[in-house]
């Protein structure tokens, strides 16, 4: 594969990914800033919070049957089809949103009609993640597999980006602006990104890796199948490992803005500089640790900041407190910006690296999706309803990342670091010419 064909390749992958994160994101934060006000009314504001991140929490609950549903068609038609479905169906249930009335104008029906596009959400992003890394790892040369593994992972953070600048613009405007058209521009110009992400995955083909299983005649009839029969326990590993890579980046990322503003005193758009300055950060850092990755291993990493997560969940705290905006930056710059990043920058290759090609869509996006179920969409939720119970104190959320960070070691003690493998073996090769 030339130069010219790489880049398109990751672009695709980057591009694609950064527009369903974007989507999928801005929902995680407009709920807590609008939609507890506007489609999930209630006389006690914390109700509405928690209905509020109760319905983000559900398309988490969706997301592993998209990744059933379309690594089955990626596992059986290709990753490139798949893809040009998942950024589809996200695009318009995000579009819908921005036009949708609210609870004001329509009674019962606007979170219902809500929950049901965000449910649609999570079926795209459900099977949208597993093709994007798929998209790189498998075009990706022997030595850079984690360097391109990590690229469709800074779209988490790039889509992220891009919904908290375009929310922040938002919020300098009067409250009543944003809140009755102000927070509806971001989604109903989403529709501009979805078209171009969908004009770069048309130039792009298939994956060396299924053709290979095309040339082969190994497609399995039902992946599901064969993955969960055969392949249960690295399902099993990579939900593990998936816990610490995403509950507390929901607890730094979108609890964090409405604790920071309803608890601590910080305005909105104070906590959404916080978050906004630490996603630049992590995004920079990502493929240099994924880089890294492919010298020193990806346990190596992964060991080394989960560790660092559970120690610096009571400091983290501890400094938001302290009710200083440098502070609060500070705080999410390191436990978003650096500690996080290079878990999530060796997870997708790690996963990808113990399953076998022909049911990798399906093996992947189910452990990645299941792990997200449980441990990422009820973040916000868990952290609000430990907040209510313990008299607002921090202690049992600081609590929470640690337990969250000892189940990932736990998981991860069960891999075999192919990245490590392939560091050791170029060492060899290169003593033996000398």
């Amino acid at each position: 594969m030339n130069k010219k064909q790489t880049q398109r390749v990751l672009i695709a992958s980057l591009v694609g990914s950064s527009i369903e994160w974007f989507d999928y994101f801005l929902y995680g934060t407009v709920a807590a800033l609008v939609f507890n006000q506007l489609f999930f009314v209630n006389e006690d504001p914390t109700v509405g919070l928690l209905l509020a991140y109760a319905s983000f929490a559900l398309a988490f609950f969706i997301r592993p049957f998209g990744g059933v549903v379309f690594s089955h068609i990626g596992d059986r038609i290709g990753r490139k089809k798949t893809l040009v479905l998942t950024l589809s169906l996200m695009g318009i249930a995000t579009f819908g949103m921005g036009l949708l009335p609210t609870y004001q104008a329509i009674g019962v029906w606007a979170p219902i009609l809500l929950i049901t596009l965000r449910l649609i959400q999570g079926l795209g992003i459900g099977g949208e993640w597993g093709g994007a890394l798929l998209l790189a790892v498998e075009y990706a040369p022997e030595d850079k597999k984690g360097l391109f593994g990590s690229i469709p992972q800074m779209g988490v953070t790039i889509g992220m980006l891009m919904g908290t600048i375009a929310l922040w613009i938002m919020t300098l405007l009067p409250d009543d602006s944003f809140m009755t058209w102000g927070w509806r521009v971001p989604f109903i110009l989403s529709a501009f990104l979805v078209i171009f992400g969908l004009w770069i995955r048309k130039g792009i083909d298939e994956t060396p890796a299924f053709k290979k299983v095309q040339e082969s005649g190994e497609i399995p009839k039902l992946p599901i199948v064969d993955t969960l029969k055969y392949h249960w326990r690295e399902v099993l590993i990579a939900i593990g490992a998936k816990v610490v890579e995403t509950a507390p980046f929901y607890i730094f990322s979108t609890f964090i803005v409405s604790y920071a503003t309803t608890n601590l005193g910080f305005d909105r758009t104070e906590a959404l500089t916080a978050v906004m300055v630490a996603t630049v950060v992590t995004t920079i850092l990502i493929p240099i640790m994924g880089n890294l990755s492919d010298k020193v291993g990806r346990k190596k990493l992964y060991v080394t900041g989960t560790i660092a997560m559970a120690l610096f969940a009571f400091p983290y705290f501890w400094m938001i407190q302290q009710g200083s905006v440098a502070l609060l930056v500070l705080a999410t710059v390191i436990g978003l910006g650096i500690i996080w990043a290079p878990i999530t920058a060796v997870l997708g290759t790690m996963f990808s690296e113990i399953f076998e090609a022909k049911v990798r869509y399906t093996g992947i996006s189910l452990g990645y999706q299941i792990g997200a179920a449980v441990a990422g969409g009820t973040a916000p939720l868990v952290a609000t309803a430990l907040l209510a119970e313990f008299n607002n104190s921090y202690i049992p959320v600081a609590l929470y990342i640690v337990f969250t960070s000892l189940i990932s070691l736990v998981a991860i003690w069960a891999v075999k670091d192919k990245g490590q493998q392939r560091a050791g073996q170029k060492i060899l090769v290169k003593g033996s010419r000398v």
